[in-house]
């Protein structure tokens, strides 16, 4: 008998210890299936006012505007820099211009040396592998990771935690948004395939490869970069519908609209899977229109300048089974907020020094955001493209050096070369027209402080040297 004990206990442990094993497996199956999705779309040069939900009678976007109805859309959107490079690694890393020293795509030294007064900051190109990204942190909580589309951070998203890589190369824009492509990352499709379509496609693929578990999807479209590129009749049609009107173009009319056809179909697969209720989808541009394109008013200038034109963004975010409220949103939010918002969303909490902040409040409790500033740096030079669509700040550079920082409605901007000061009350003069800095000393004094602090804190480089080749405008005092 006591033998027989024995051998039942053993078997009882075992049974329970195998019951555990299950309950275990049970467990954590669930609790990968609870982890929501995470898809970040990025377009590239979208502008502000340039989709349906944003106002735009021009250019039309059905599935957008659909899209925009079940989420929140952030009326104050920001990009974290006016031109591609710098915007996507301060996105991906969570961290200002100043960290990483990527300011803009190739050289620092832009536009005529004879108009350069000072020697800018030199430009970094290839965001050191050093840098965590969001694909990194994700990868420790079990994400599975693609980047689909545009790279322009280095040779290849693998180095930098991507499991899957389509198309993803240094390069800035296409050679040509129908097949063949002559990009390396990604193999030519049947001639005339058009880019876009192909990028999706691919996209879609990933998802329903990866459907059983967490995955995180960035999908930085090409589209709506030049080359100005679009489908034959979406050309036509738009070129019927413009009738000549010079302040927005016919083919990029015809991205924007495949571009919103696209999404559509990546949307509704995310349905027909059953996983767009705990899917998280950002969507985004990573820097404002091309004022030389489509007309960004009622807001000035366009990409590469640091009026709201250049750096304003659609800014739209969507997840059905936290995101109950949703709404237009007015809070003034960046693209640097997204990393911190992604690890607050999966419970990671990673000492990264990040400079976002997690809007996970805002947007599954509508908490408001304690008023904060949002800051820019741009310590070099930027070349005109057509002086009279770039409403610049002169005609030979969209952005000179300088800084700006926003805080609740008033923004600052700082220019290097002359130390002149520019004010604006956002809430009065979306447009940037009337400059308010003599008229309140007092808060230029209070944010003047608060952004050299700011430039203090994060090392930010302040150009002094001058340029010798400079020579002074005729006119000059």
């Amino acid at each position: 008998m006591g033998r027989f004990r024995i051998y039942r206990l053993k078997a009882f442990l075992m049974i329970m210890f195998l019951f555990g094993i299950y309950l275990y497996g049970y467990s954590k199956k669930k609790d990968i299936k609870e982890k929501p999705n995470i898809v970040l779309i990025l377009v590239d040069d979208l502008g502000w006012s340039d989709t349906g939900f944003m106002g735009s009678l021009v250019y039309e976007t059905p599935n957008l505007d659909r899209f925009a109805m079940e989420s929140i859309v952030f009326y104050n959107g920001y990009a974290p820099a006016a031109n591609c490079a710098p915007s996507r690694a301060c996105i991906l890393t969570g961290k200002n211009t100043p960290r990483h020293g990527i300011y803009t795509v190739g050289s620092s030294e832009r536009g005529d040396a004879k108009d350069r007064k000072l020697i800018p900051t030199p430009n970094t190109t290839v965001l050191d592998s050093s840098f965590v990204t969001i694909a990194e942190v994700l990868k420790q909580k079990g994400y599975s990771s693609a980047s689909v589309g545009k790279w322009h951070l280095s040779d290849d998203p693998l180095t930098q935690g991507f499991d899957v890589n389509i198309g993803g190369s240094h390069a800035g824009h296409p050679r040509s948004y129908f097949s063949p492509y002559k990009n390396s990352a990604l193999e030519d499709g049947e001639k005339g395939e058009y880019l876009t379509d192909r990028l999706t496609n691919e996209a879609i693929k990933f998802l329903a490869d990866n459907k059983d578990r967490p995955f995180f999807l960035y999908l930085p479209y090409y589209t709506v970069h030049t080359p100005l590129q679009g489908k034959e009749a979406l050309v036509k049609k738009y070129e019927d519908k413009l009738d000549g009107d010079q302040r927005f173009d016919p083919k990029y009319g015809a991205m924007v609209e495949s571009m919103d056809e696209n999404i559509g179909n990546l949307l509704n697969k995310l349905d027909e899977l059953n996983i767009s209720d705990n899917t998280l989808v950002i969507f985004m541009s990573d820097n404002g229109g091309l004022a030389s394109v489509s007309s960004q008013f009622p807001i000035r200038a366009g990409k590469g300048s640091y009026y709201e034109g250049g750096i304003r963004v659609p800014f739209v975010i969507r997840w059905p089974k936290a995101i109950k409220d949703t709404r237009i949103d007015s809070t003034p939010i960046s693209g640097l907020d997204i990393f911190p918002t992604i690890l607050d969303v999966v419970n990671l909490k990673e000492n990264l020094n990040l400079d976002g902040i997690s809007i996970l409040p805002l947007l599954t409790e509508n908490r408001p955001l304690e008023e904060r500033s949002l800051f820019w740096h741009f310590p070099i030079y930027l070349q005109s493209i057509n002086p009279a669509k770039d409403k610049a700040r002169d005609s030979l550079f969209r952005t000179r050096p300088g800084s700006i920082m926003r805080k609740g409605k008033w923004k600052l901007h700082e220019y290097f070369e002359d130390g002149d000061i520019e004010l604006y009350d956002l809430e009065t003069d979306i447009r940037e027209q009337n400059n308010l800095s003599e008229k309140y000393p007092d808060k230029v004094k209070e944010l003047y402080k608060e952004l050299q602090e700011w430039r203090k804190e994060i090392n930010a480089p302040v150009p002094m040297g001058i340029n010798p080749e400079y020579e002074a405008p005729a006119n000059s005092n």
